[in-house]
């Protein structure tokens, strides 16, 4: 998708993740989720050993290296060079490159090779778009999945009414982190809300079934958290 309408994905990729220094202490900031519970939903949804797994929005590939120990194929796609050269280095370093694909590209730009995927992962990227780029994208990702494919997406998503909207920030901040080496601080959420794209369930959710989803699971955290596992009809 190169027309001259296109959104600049890299310029909506949050500049930081585009600095190396950053990078390397991303891990760290991120608190390093833990990828188990991600797996054991693709898992319970049929996605086997066998499978072709696309993580958009890759980072340092916390999630992309553990897949890639357990599925045939797994391809790591994101905007940021310093990021996919941060997930080389570790591919590496644990002995997964034969699995594991790096490409440099975003939800509008990724072009999937080969035989539909069985499933794409997302974390704390989708939200990077505006809502019009949302909807496209979830559409780009329906159509490289199989029919019964699978979509872990977990985002930013507002799970309240926008009367609610000061309290729950207000509750939100006074939760994060004071060391911004460690974790998100007041100052980082709120850059959040200010400069990126976070939105309504109750607008997520349609974008998901007009892009051809049924939300098989949906968990919320917080009031700010979603995880979704979505099947492709």
């Amino acid at each position: 998708m190169t027309e001259t309408w296109m959104i600049d994905e890299p310029a909506h990729a949050g500049p930081e993740h585009l600095d190396p220094a950053f990078v390397a202490g991303f891990d760290r900031k991120q608190g390093r989720p833990d990828p188990a519970e991600d797996l054991a939903e693709l898992r319970a949804h049929g996605v086997g050993p066998h499978s072709t797994v696309v993580d958009l929005g890759a980072g340092t590939g916390q999630f992309a290296l553990a897949a890639a120990r357990e599925f045939d194929r797994v391809v790591a796609v994101d905007v940021s060079p310093a990021m996919l050269e941060f997930l080389r280095d570790r591919a590496a370093e644990t002995g997964v490159t034969g699995r594991l694909e790096c490409v440099r590209g975003g939800f509008l730009g990724y072009e999937h090779t080969s035989s539909p995927a069985d499933a794409v992962h997302s974390r704390h990227a989708l939200h990077q778009l505006p809502d019009f780029w949302k909807a496209l994208a979830l559409e780009r990702i329906a159509r490289l999945l199989r029919p019964g494919g699978v979509l872990r997406l977990r985002d930013l998503v507002y799970d309240f009414e926008p009367g609610q909207a000061e309290a729950v920030m207000e509750r939100w901040f006074a939760g994060a982190a004071t060391d911004p080496a460690r974790g998100y601080t007041r100052h980082d959420l709120a850059e959040h809300v200010r400069t990126e794209f976070s939105t309504f369930r109750w607008l997520l959710e349609p974008m998901l079934s007009a892009a051809g989803f049924d939300i098989a699971r949906v968990d919320y955290s917080n009031g700010v958290y979603g995880a979704y596992t979505c099947v492709r009809r």
